[in-house]
C-alpha cells in the first residue's frame, strides 16, 4: 500500500546511536523522563536534525499516516533488547509524548504471544484473528499514535499485522453518516488492562482540519447500553472484517510499525499453531506534543 512509508536507518546512524544512547541504559530513561527526550535528540542529531521532521510529516499527513522503521545491520556487539527499547523511545519522543501504559506500568509495554493463552483479551491469543481496531478507546489519555515494535520471535508462521486506512474503508460514509455516529458509546476494559473506570465517547469522535472523520473503535471493549448501539457496533465490526482494502504487513524482528491512530485501524492475522510459537512485542502510544497535558 503506497500510504505506508518505509524508513531505513543507515548502518552509520545505527552505530552512532549504539555508541551514544546505549550507555545511558533503559533503567535511566525509565527513572528520568527528560532522558527520553535526550535519546530522541541523539537520534535526530545523527540524521542532521531531519528525522523528527520527516516522521511528524508522515504521521500527521492523513494521506500517509504510517511508516515502518527499519535498521541496516551493523557489525557490533550490543544488547539488542536495550537497543530496541531505546530506539522506540527515541522515535516516540520525536513525534510526541507516550502515555503511561497501565497494563505494564511504564511508558511502554512489553508482552508476548505464545501457542497457549488464558488471558482476558484477544491481545495474546495466537490462533484467531485480532480484529481491526484503534488503540486508546477505553482510556482518558489522548492516543494520537501507536508504535508496535517486534522484539523477538521463534517458530512463527502467520501473525502478520493488518492495516486499513479509514478513508479506504468502503462503508465509511454509511457508518459516519449514521444517526449513532456521534452518539456517546460506553467503553470498558478487562482486569488485565489495570483501568478501573469506564469512559464515554462516539466512534467518530472528531474531524481533522479538512473535515475527515477520526475514529476510536474496538469491538471487544465497547459496552452498548441499548439495542440500537449494539446493532450499530455489530454491523460496523462485520463491515470492517469483510473489508477488501485491508492489507497484511510482515514486520521483521527489530523493526517497528508506527501509525496515526485515528486515521488507521490495525489488527493481527492468526498464527499457525506450533508448540514453540513465541513472539515478543513492545508497544508505545501517546499524544502529539500539542495534545500532551499536564496532570
Amino acid at each position: 500500500n503506497p500510504r505506508l512509508q518505509v524508513i531505513k536507518l543507515s548502518s552509520e546512524t545505527v552505530k552512532g546511536f549504539i555508541e551514544q544512547a546505549l550507555p545511558l541504559g533503559v533503567q535511566a530513561i525509565e527513572y528520568k523522563p527528560f532522558l527520553r527526550f535526550h535519546v530522541a535528540s541523539i537520534l535526530n542529531n545523527l540524521t542532521n536534525d531531519t528525522l523528527g521532521t520527516l516522521l511528524l510529516n508522515i504521521i500527521k499527513n492523513r494521506d500517509t499516516g504510517a511508516f515502518m522503521l527499519q535498521c541496516e545491520p551493523v557489525a557490533a556487539e550490543f544488547d539488542q533488547l536495550e537497543f530496541n527499547i531505546l530506539l522506540s523511545t527515541a522515535v516516540s519522543h520525536l513525534i510526541g509524548v507516550p502515555n503511561l501504559d497501565a497494563m505494564y506500568g511504564k511508558f511502554y509495554a512489553r508482552f508476548s504471544v505464545k501457542n497457549e493463552d488464558n488471558s482476558d483479551s484477544y491481545l495474546r491469543q495466537a490462533h484467531r484473528r485480532m480484529e481491526l481496531h484503534n488503540d486508546g478507546t477505553y482510556v482518558e489519555e489522548r492516543t494520537d499514535w501507536v508504535i508496535m515494535q517486534k522484539i523477538a520471535e521463534e517458530n512463527m508462521e502467520g501473525g502478520d499485522s493488518l492495516l486499513l486506512h479509514v478513508d479506504e474503508w468502503q462503508d465509511l460514509e454509511k457508518f459516519y453518516n449514521h444517526p449513532l455516529a456521534k452518539e456517546d458509546i460506553q467503553w470498558t476494559s478487562p482486569a488485565s488492562k489495570n483501568i478501573t473506570y469506564k469512559i464515554q465517547h462516539p466512534v467518530f469522535f472528531e474531524e481533522d482540519d479538512n473535515g475527515r472523520p477520526k475514529m476510536l473503535f474496538i469491538d471487544q471493549f465497547a459496552e452498548p447500553l441499548n439495542m440500537r448501539q449494539g446493532q450499530y457496533l455489530y454491523e460496523m465490526g462485520t463491515s470492517l472484517e469483510a473489508e477488501q482494502n485491508t492489507f497484511n504487513v510482515r514486520v521483521p524482528v527489530g523493526s517497528m510499525l508506527v501509525v496515526n491512530n485515528h486515521a488507521w485501524l490495525h489488527g493481527r492475522d492468526k498464527f499457525v499453531a506450533d508448540k514453540g510459537l513465541y513472539r515478543e512485542l513492545l508497544r508505545q502510544r501517546g499524544a502529539y506534543y500539542e495534545n500532551a497535558k499536564l496532570r
